[in-house]
């Protein structure tokens, strides 16, 4: 299958570790030219170094703290002096705090607001005009909670459900655009948050990280946590031209994990 995406210009926001960086890699690798972003400057310079030892698409890195409207804005204006366009955009943000309801202050909402969906709601914005020009993805990046709620993730639940809702709505007012945009929902992928999400789990029991993975992999159908290469695959085919017909939808890469239809 040709994804044809030799060329092509991606933004992709938090991607210096984890789900993020497993998209930019596969990019890269068919070929397109990405720019990567992160709070840690020292830790996208060497990233960027990784990808770049590919020899395969371009790579430039910008440090941004995607809650400031300042710093996303100007995250969109170098990746465009950089490659001259932006023909794909993948939203992405770390999980917020876990916790129940009665744990969780004002500000813990607002932060949480402000990370995981008016950011995604900024850098769309901010990206629009580029994309407009001649058609383009977006591909935004939520949990497995917009299917199925996740206990003690509350703030996860409620506003990952947001993505999905704006995804859906803006399928219908960007396609005269011929944009697409779809949400892809990770389950149980081995990454620094699962195990920080483990870890919580086992302190709240009083066991060991292991039990909580094991006991979690014998729920999921194929037995075992996803990798972020196989996130990135289902993510890079929505991205790329192999993909003409699919908008406003949502994905779970998740082994069967979810049990809501």
């Amino acid at each position: 299958m040709e994804l044809k995406l030799t060329g092509k210009t991606a933004l992709v926001v938090a991607s210096s570790q984890g789900l993020g960086f497993a998209i930019a890699e596969r990019l890269v690798k068919e070929g397109a030219n990405v720019m990567i972003s992160g709070r840690d400057e020292v830790k996208l310079q060497q990233k960027a170094s990784q990808l770049e030892s590919l020899g395969m698409g371009k790579v430039a890195y910008h440090k941004t703290d995607i809650t400031n409207t300042g710093e996303l804005k100007q995250l969109v204006s170098t990746t465009v002096e950089r490659f001259n366009t932006i023909d794909i955009l993948v939203n992405n943000a770390g999980g917020p705090p876990a916790g129940a309801f009665e744990d969780l202050s004002d500000d813990d909402w607002q932060n949480a607001f402000e990370l995981n969906l008016l950011s995604y709601v900024r850098m769309i914005r901010a990206a629009l005009p580029y994309l407009k020009e001649q058609g383009g993805k977006i591909l935004n990046i939520a949990s497995s909670s917009i299917k199925e709620p996740i206990p003690g993730l509350i703030l996860s639940n409620t506003f990952r459900t947001g993505i999905v809702g704006l995804a859906k709505t803006l399928a219908s007012e960007l396609a005269q655009y011929n944009i697409l945009i779809n949400t892809i929902a990770p389950g149980r992928i081995a990454t620094d948050r699962v195990n920080h999400l483990d870890q919580v789990n086992a302190d709240r029991l009083g066991v060991d990280r292991e039990t909580i993975a094991t006991q979690v992999k014998a729920g999921i159908p194929l037995k075992r946590y996803g990798t972020p290469e196989e996130f990135a695959n289902v993510a890079v085919f929505l991205l790329s031209d192999a993909n003409t017909y699919m908008t406003g939808s949502s994905f779970l890469v998740d082994g069967g994990m979810v049990k809501a239809i």
